[in-house]
């Protein structure tokens, strides 16, 4: 029973510390970042946000456009008018090949990438051609979702350590949620798309019927070729996913045998 109860405190730690550190950390120490100086409020971003932001975009996609003094240096990138991203693992890759765009720069398209609290990449670039086709910014999409996301992510970090504590059913059941989390992602990025695809305004150089952008794979966008792929933090998702299950069987298993000793 020690054996089995040992193993599910093991596994939940692994999946408490991966959501840690590849989300929760990022998202809540740096959540609200790129609004605060999009509206020229950079005095109002604390100390630590400029810390943990150098140190998670380390490694992660950086646009072209961006002066490469000011790359890895949030204070530099607002002092450039940079754009700016979210640096919490990105979850999901789409990119866009645009004919006018080079090659040299953008040799798969012009790539942006969606993460639970917002997005990175060139998101400004990817914006222009919105608006060329008559779709939204890519900051309509799922305001609410992107602004609890950090609060959630902390409520399923907490509800891992109370699994690591206590035993009950309920928290049995209530673990299931980072189970789900891959499927959950999913779910709301594919509704995305089909809210953005299906809400066309006139205001495009052309007009294009509602349609479902490619959730996964490669599809077409009037001239535009499309990629839409899984990218690093989906990988981790699964894996706190996997781990997760893991610690509930293992938790159920010495339950059981607990009952049998009795």
């Amino acid at each position: 029973m020690k054996s089995s109860l040992t193993k599910a405190r093991i596994f939940t730690f692994a999946a408490f510390a991966l959501l840690m550190y590849y989300f929760v950390i990022p998202a809540v120490l740096t959540h609200d970042v790129v609004e605060l100086a999009r509206e020229g409020k950079a005095d109002q971003i604390p100390a630590i946000s400029y810390k943990v932001w150098n140190y998670y975009q380390k490694g992660q996609y950086v646009s072209p456009n961006t002066p490469k003094e000011a790359v890895g240096d949030l204070k530099k990138m607002i002092e450039e008018d940079a754009e700016l991203s979210v640096v919490s693992a990105p979850i999901w890759y789409v990119a866009l090949e645009a004919p006018n765009y080079p090659k040299e720069a953008f040799p798969e398209g012009i790539p942006v990438y969606y993460h639970f609290d917002g997005f990175s990449g060139d998101v400004h670039e990817m914006n222009t051609i919105n608006h060329f086709i008559g779709m939204d910014p890519m900051e309509r999409g799922a305001p609410y979702l992107r602004a609890v996301a950090p609060y959630a992510l902390v409520l399923v970090a907490l509800l891992m350590v109370y699994y690591m504590l206590y035993d009950s059913k309920i928290l049995d059941l209530l673990m299931l949620i980072p189970v789900v989390l891959p499927v959950v992602f999913l779910g709301f990025y594919a509704y995305w798309l089909y809210w953005f695809g299906h809400h066309m305004h006139d205001w495009g150089a052309f007009k294009i019927k509602p349609f479902m952008p490619t959730v996964f794979g490669d599809g077409k966008v009037a001239q535009f070729t499309t990629h839409s792929y899984p990218t690093t933090g989906f990988w981790i998702l699964l894996a706190i996913s996997a781990l997760s299950l893991l610690a509930i069987i293992s938790k159920r298993k010495a339950r059981r045998l607990a009952h049998q000793e009795a």
